[in-house]
């Protein structure tokens, strides 16, 4: 028995942002059915390829294991009515396909609700529905542009150019804002009896997320300035060199800046006029930094991160992505699992990373080859008409 038993999603979406979400709660037990098309099914598929199987990419791995696959044509009668069935079974029906085009194959809410009336019906859109965006289409990189993301670099180092921060990171926040709509709405169904239809929008989950702290001084009617969390928009808020490296030091509080002052031998004090003047202008961030970075490269980081243990200083080496796997830390809790899959060989997974005292772990299984478990499906679905 784990957190999700017993309930059944069946999964439209495709690339990250609903494979994602479903993915999680397939994590927390659920019965996810991923529906593809025929052939070369989710192009999530071919994301971060390098496997013996180009259908089985590595993102395709963490993103859909736990998972079953049917793949159906949903022009085909016999196929719609199979997907029909498994909506009469369903406690969700989740999906990233366009109004007109879901609505043209009878699978949109008022469709599903004709099969299933207590359906939790959700629709992953790019925009909110209600917009003049509506009909447009999303990726990350969209979305990055559309919320300012990309203009935040600019302003940290000088460069004028917009970019993109180098992750699908709206894609992701949009997976969880599903997760989360998702299990809120079969709350609500087990309470009420009733189901509901369920609009995530990437531009708006990712806007809330953006703006928990750069609406900033934007927040107030009228504005007392601009828009902008200036300590994370601060050009000297970067990993400080050491002797051997790089390490991020955090002195969050004014208290612990001075003590990290004091152990670096920093001639920068807190308590003067210059120093208050700063702080005025929100600009005394810029100096704690500048005097950091003055200081560090006198040590090692091994040294540095001993000495800031000692004395209650937040503080970790810089990494490359390469060294993550292979963290002690992320051994001991058992994070990357190593795992042999029958079609791909050996491959490292990542576990979930909640976990819950009550419940032990679903026992993950293999992300699916497409169509992997058409056969069986069809026949529950089959048995369950019979």
């Amino acid at each position: 028995m784990t957190m999700l038993t017993g309930i059944r999603i069946i999964d439209l979406t495709t690339v990250i942002f609903g494979p994602y979400a479903t993915q999680m709660l397939a994590d927390l037990g659920a019965e996810v059915i991923k529906v593809e098309t025929p052939g070369l099914g989710d192009i999530s598929r071919y994301l971060g390829n390098g496997v013996p199987d180009p259908t089985m990419g590595s993102i395709h791995l963490n993103v859909n294991r736990g998972k079953r696959s049917i793949a159906l044509d949903l022009k085909k009668p016999e196929d719609a009515a199979v997907l029909r069935g498994l909506i009469a079974d369903a406690d969700v029906f989740f999906h990233n396909v366009r109004g007109k085009a879901i609505a043209k194959l009878g699978f949109d809410y008022a469709g599903c609700r004709a099969i299933n009336d207590d359906i939790v019906y959700v629709h992953g859109t790019g925009f909110g529905q209600d917009g003049p965006y509506a009909d447009l289409q999303a990726y990350d990189d969209v979305i990055q542009a559309a919320t300012g993301t990309t203009s935040l670099l600019p302003r940290v180092d000088g460069d004028p150019r917009p970019r993109y921060l180098p992750s699908l990171i709206a894609d992701k926040v949009a997976g969880h804002y599903g997760a989360q709509a998702i299990l809120a709405a079969l709350v609500h169904k087990f309470r009420t009896g009733k189901g509901q239809q369920v609009d995530v929008p990437m531009f708006e989950c990712f806007t809330a997320f953006m703006m928990v702290e750069h609406l900033r001084d934007a927040t107030l009617d009228p504005p007392i300035g601009p828009a902008g969390y200036p300590r994370q928009l601060d050009p000297t808020r970067q990993p400080f060199p050491s002797s051997d490296g790089y390490i991020a030091i955090v002195p969050y509080t004014l208290e612990s800046s001075a003590r990290l002052l004091a152990l670096l031998g920093s001639d920068l004090r807190l308590d003067t006029p210059e120093f208050e003047a700063a702080k005025a202008k929100g600009q005394h961030m810029t100096l704690i930094y500048s005097a950091i970075a003055e200081k560090t490269a006198a040590r090692t980081t091994d040294d540095w991160l001993a000495i800031f243990a000692d004395n209650d200083i937040p503080a970790m080496a810089v990494r490359d992505l390469q060294d993550i796997r292979d963290d002690p830390h992320l051994a001991a809790t058992g994070f990357f699992r190593h795992r042999t899959h029958p079609d791909v060989g050996g491959f490292y997974e990542m576990q979930p990373p909640v976990k819950y005292s009550a419940v032990p772990p679903r026992d993950i299984g293999f992300a699916p080859k497409v169509d992997g478990d058409g056969d069986a499906i069809r026949a529950e679905v089959a048995a369950r008409r019979g």
